[in-house]
């Protein structure tokens, strides 16, 4: 009985924390990743090049049903949300079936920039192209 007990309390403890801690993750984030290089496999081998300044917004974040947006000046996505222990991963799947995955980092300091890292998976008339970008998000 008193091991029951015990099991109870520490699934209660638990359900609490992972609400309070739902209800304290913001509904949305303004992105911007400074630094990034694309790799793309010609020729047998990958070669490097720079990436340019990316910006983006994720919002309507609901992580009980792990959905949110992604709004782009292109226009908007659907996102789907991973959670992990001190992250939450962002994943896009384009039309073509490739993945788009941002990652954004929590810190002590919730209202100051998040560490961030957005990759991009994709292919181009059968030639690999990947890309990774560093940066921050911000609580809106």
């Amino acid at each position: 009985m008193r091991r029951t007990v015990t099991r109870l309390c520490t699934v209660l403890a638990f359900v609490a924390c992972a609400t309070t801690a739902v209800a304290q993750e913001p509904r949305g984030y303004d992105c911007t990743f400074d630094a990034g290089i694309i790799r793309t496999f010609e020729n047998g081998a990958f070669t490097n090049k720079a990436a340019k300044k990316l910006i983006f917004e994720i919002g309507e974040i609901d992580l009980r049903a792990q959905t949110a947006s992604l709004v782009t000046a292109k226009g908007t996505g659907d996102l789907r949300i991973v959670r992990a222990i001190g992250a939450n991963h962002f994943l896009e799947v384009v039309t073509e079936g490739f993945l788009n995955i941002t990652t954004i980092y929590a810190t002590q300091d919730v209202k100051g920039p998040r560490p961030a890292v957005h990759s991009r998976h994709f292919g181009l008339f059968g030639t690999p192209v990947v890309s990774q970008y560093q940066g921050t998000c911000r609580s809106k």
